[in-house]
């Protein structure tokens, strides 16, 4: 066991967060603020911070994180944080960094969804020292595993999560773990998800959209318009008919539901 400090946000990081507290001691969680959420846009806390309190964790949330944050532990594991870690922090203590792809492919915000939407099918977890430069640092652990053809965002993350975590029991047990340079080939960017990004064109190819479909459920949701309505679609298939088939929408202001019982409600 060893105690750690851990700085994430979103649900990856929450993921990440209650996984490791079975395995090591958690000193503190470093999150980001309280934030509007929702349709509501009601403040509410970070994904992470609700698991550090149901554990009771320490949680410190800056607007910036700045030197001297008492983080009560020699390494800190960063996962979906969100925040730039300034290079003076960097120095007072080792960052270990949790990333969802193989890198040096898919650095950045989005891996995962940019790893459905490019149709890989493989991914896997990276941990990596901390630096400057996003996502460039020396790799410690590298795993990867398959996509599956009707694997969601969802499904990705949570497979992250459990190597994740296994990866990591491996390297903050080690001694002396081996840090290796990032090679210099195969490098790609995972650009943040945009509104355009989430746009279902019907004129594509209906593999293509399910792509898009899956890359973006259940988190955040594609859009389109059918029969004049304008809907999200979290779930689809190419159907047998060589055709983009939704099954499950939401019309805007509405509920999730299953899209033929939608359908049949237009009628």
């Amino acid at each position: 066991m060893a105690r750690i400090a851990v700085a994430a946000t979103a649900p990856f990081g929450a993921d990440v967060l209650e996984r490791l507290a079975a395995y090591h001691e958690i000193s503190a969680l470093l999150t980001r603020p309280d934030a509007q959420q929702g349709r509501g846009r009601r403040i509410a806390p970070p994904p992470a911070k609700l698991v550090a309190e149901r554990l009771g964790m320490p949680v410190l949330q800056p607007e910036r994180p700045e030197p001297g944050l008492d983080l009560g532990a020699p390494t800190v594991v960063v996962c979906a944080y969100g925040l730039l870690i300034p290079e003076e922090l960097l120095g007072e203590r080792e960052w270990l960094n949790v990333h969802p792809s193989l890198l040096p492919r898919w650095r950045g915000a989005a891996p995962v969804e940019r790893a459905i939407l490019a149709g890989d099918t493989e991914t896997g977890v990276t941990i990596h020292k901390t630096v400057k430069e996003l996502d460039a640092g020396p790799i410690a652990a590298r795993r990867a595993f398959p996509i599956g053809e009707d694997d969601d965002a969802a499904a990705v993350f949570e497979h992250a999560a459990r190597v994740a975590v296994e990866l990591l029991n491996d390297v903050l047990t080690d001694a002396s773990p081996l840090f290796v340079p990032q090679a210099a080939e195969g490098v790609s960017y995972a650009e943040k998800i945009v509104g355009g990004d989430r746009r279902l064109d019907l004129d594509e190819d209906p593999a293509v959209l399910v792509r898009r479909v899956l890359a973006l459920s259940p988190h955040i949701g594609a859009r389109a318009e059918l029969h004049g309505r304008p809907v999200t679609v979290w779930r689809a298939r190419v159907g047998e008919d060589g055709v983009f088939e939704p099954l499950e929408v939401q019309p805007d202001g509405g509920k999730r539901m299953d899209a033929a019982a939608w359908l049949r409600g237009l009628r």
